[in-house]
């Protein structure tokens, strides 16, 4: 599994056990996975930045979990 989607999950499953600032680094490095990226897996990068910048810019939760779903459709994960 992608680390980026798992930070996500794990913030999800329980928002106190991920610190706002590993959400930010989580949303950096997830952009630029995103912006190296290329090819086929392109829809599944963008699918983890999206979630990963949801999840920093709480409270938007629902739009994190709606990302995470895109991702694990795009990779059969």
């Amino acid at each position: 599994m992608n680390e980026h989607i798992s930070l996500v999950k794990k913030w999800l499953n329980d928002p106190d056990s991920v610190s706002q600032t590993e959400l930010e680094y989580n949303r950096v490095a997830a952009y630029r996975a995103r912006a190296a990226a290329g090819g086929s897996s392109a829809h599944a990068t963008d699918a983890v930045y999206q979630a990963a910048h949801a999840a920093y810019a709480a409270p938007y939760g629902a739009s994190a979990d709606y990302w995470v779903k895109q991702y694990e459709e795009l990779t059969n994960g």
